[in-house]
């Protein structure tokens, strides 16, 4: 995708010897690129957020796990190194997909030759995601033609008003993205839209990444604060939600960024499509009920007490907004039930939540 008229993926291999990522912790004010060498720098930049989103974050530990043992492909380095980055983020379901591909593909083979048959593995995840997000896009675009295609019936010269949470944009995958890739698609098939931009609190991946992809590519869009999704489809400025996942259960239930729940119920009650845009990898074939076994990460408290801005002088700044010795619980995660979702757009397809229409996505 575009930045500053220049095409960039989010996740790139130097040769054989590191790999290089956008630094996602630094934006929408700094864009800075950070060298993961060794293991520890995979492991900090998953679990620190320098890259995020379910396949994103699946391309890195899958890179991880390669050059972890770039130095020592031994069964006990090999098996100790899996463990560590399963554990950076223990939500989005694509990293141990990720990784469980990678160590199914080397650990047979001689000590000598994993490195880079894991690395060849990695890259071929990564061309794989590029073109699965590609896919998603294209399968969601026709999403968006048919619900324009409907209130053009009803009034000329408008907009597509969609409605995201979170960042399901190009940053969360390697290029595309997944909710973000349909909207891209569709403003390259001449589709006039507007996007409200969810903010997301805590940590503002609506109003840091999501705009600034939008603004980057030129696509009109509003941040808004969380609380006025309710509001705007209340009052009809919101035609469809469409939002990522980290999870989704074989039953359709739905795992995303904090605060999707509550947007699904406020698209239900106002009769407006809730569509999850998301890769067959997300797809948890062994959990059904996803409220009660999907495993929510809990963050750290620090992320609700702080927020991060840019200073009058142009500086980069953290500033205190709770009071002084207020607790916080920060929830990464909600699920949204199936029967609060229309569809899924996956790479396969659109289907509907549930777990024959999957089957017979995946399966057919």
């Amino acid at each position: 995708m575009e930045i500053q008229g220049k095409s960039w993926q989010t996740i790139w291999l130097v040769n054989d010897t590191h790999v290089e990522v956008i630094d996602q912790t630094q934006l929408p004010h700094n864009f800075k690129i950070k060298k993961l060498i060794d293991v520890q720098d995979f492991f900090w930049a998953i679990k620190n957020m320098v890259v995020r989103g379910a396949p994103l974050i699946g391309v890195t530990g899958a890179y991880g796990l390669a050059f972890s043992i770039k130095s020592d492909a031994s069964d006990a380095n090999l098996n100790k190194n899996k463990i560590l980055l399963e554990s950076s983020r223990p939500t989005a379901v694509n990293l141990k997909w990720a990784l469980d591909r990678v160590f199914k593909k080397i650990h047979n083979l001689n000590q000598e030759d994993r490195f880079f048959a894991a690395l060849k593995e990695a890259q071929i995840i990564e061309k794989e995601d590029i073109k699965m997000c590609s896919e998603i896009g294209e399968n969601g675009l026709e999403v968006l033609e048919n619900i324009y295609k409907e209130k053009l019936k009803k009034e000329t010269n408008c907009s597509l008003n969609i409605l995201t949470h979170c960042n399901a944009g190009w940053l969360a995958t390697v290029d595309w993205g997944t909710a973000l890739a349909p909207i891209y698609k569709a403003v390259r098939h001449g589709i006039k839209l507007h996007v409200w931009v969810d903010e997301t609190r805590p940590r503002n991946q609506g109003a840091s990444l999501t705009a600034y992809e939008l603004k980057s590519e030129g696509i009109s869009h509003s941040v808004v604060v969380d609380n006025a999704g309710g509001f705007l489809m209340q009052n009809n400025m919101v035609d469809v939600v469409i939002v990522g996942s980290d999870r989704t259960t074989s039953t359709g239930d739905v795992c995303n960024k904090i605060g999707t729940y509550l947007k699904a119920l406020a698209a239900k009650e106002n009769n407006i499509p809730f569509y999850v845009a998301l890769p067959i990898s997300t797809i948890d074939w062994d959990l059904e009920d996803g409220v009660k076994t999907i495993p929510i990460e809990e963050r750290s408290a620090e992320e609700v007490k702080y927020i991060s801005g840019i200073d009058i002088n142009g500086e980069v700044k953290k500033v205190q907004i709770l009071p002084k010795g207020c607790n916080s619980y920060n929830p990464a995660f909600d699920v949204t039930p199936a029967k609060y979702v229309t569809g899924l757009i996956t790479e396969k397809g659109i289907c509907r939540p549930d777990k024959i229409s999957l089957k017979s996505l995946y399966f057919g």
